[in-house]
């Protein structure tokens, strides 16, 4: 989802605006992101040829609720689905329909959930049927490149050095990372700052510190960077149709790196693991 502004009153904020929050909320992190987690390990078994995006939408909506939790996505401006599942050639704000899936179509689920007031936000790659050679290149390589902006997560590093890992990774792959949409903060709101480019040089932007919140959720490309929206005003789509692929995970930073907050209770969120 976009950057918007939002603002709270829990922790201290540093000069570049973004909010730095105490050690204990880190629970309240956690368990905000395991539920997501949690629902999207649930949709493995719902993701086939025949099945169709609204469905699977459904089935999150439910179990959102019978967690006695809420979507944060539903009614975010207008929007009507506890998820985004975005296919093939649509990069991110997929919106859930009628869609049939196709043998081998890739998708993308994102799914952000609140839990006592902490917002807990990921998205993982999921293929129906078998998964064609391309196409795993392109998701193994989205995959690799989110865990290694993570691994550039520590006090001292900045935000320029993350999204160098990144867009660096993923150039010598010959594949190429969105610009047009990128992370952002999170922890009692939706978004914050800072805005967290997946693209980058080593040194520049905001130094980390312990106790930010916020998203990693790289977008790549087979083809080239560029974007565009569609009609829906939501659904953003690769301007060559070719396929794009996304992870996305919750993080803190701590003392010496960062904590996930959004790993999967069931070691699923690599669709071939």
């Amino acid at each position: 989802m976009e950057q918007t502004l939002n603002h709270e009153t829990r922790g201290r904020l540093t000069k570049d605006g973004i909010r730095i929050y105490d050690d204990a909320d880190f629970a309240g992190m956690h368990a905000a992101g395991r539920l997501a987690a949690e629902i999207l390990d649930a949709m493995a078994p719902l993701v086939f040829p025949g099945q169709t995006t609204g469905a699977i939408d459904r089935r999150i909506t439910e179990m959102v609720e019978e967690a006695g939790a809420t979507s944060a996505t539903i009614g975010y401006k207008g929007y009507k689905h506890a998820s985004c599942i975005s296919v093939n050639h649509v990069v991110c704000h997929g919106i859930p329909g009628d869609k049939v899936l196709k043998d081998g179509d890739i998708l993308n689920i994102d799914v952000t959930v609140i839990v006592d007031g902490w917002f807990g936000d990921t998205s993982r790659m999921y293929v129906a049927g078998k998964l064609p050679r391309k196409a795993e290149r392109l998701i193994e390589i989205t995959h690799n490149a989110l865990m290694l902006g993570i691994e550039a997560v520590k006090p001292g590093n900045t935000f320029g050095d993350i999204g160098h890992a990144i867009q660096g990774y993923v150039e010598s792959h010959r594949m190429s990372v969105v610009r047009d949409f990128c992370g952002h903060g999170l922890g009692r709101v939706f978004h914050a700052p800072p805005n967290v480019l997946h693209y980058g040089r080593p040194g520049t932007g905001a130094v980390l510190e312990p106790g930010m919140f916020f998203t990693i959720e790289p977008m790549v490309n087979l083809g080239r960077p560029e974007t565009k929206t569609l009609a829906d005003d939501w659904t953003a789509v690769t301007r060559d149709k070719s396929l794009s692929a996304q992870f996305e995970h919750s993080v803190g930073v701590t003392e010496d790196g960062a904590e996930i907050f959004t790993l999967s209770p069931a070691g699923k969120f690599h669709p071939t693991y």
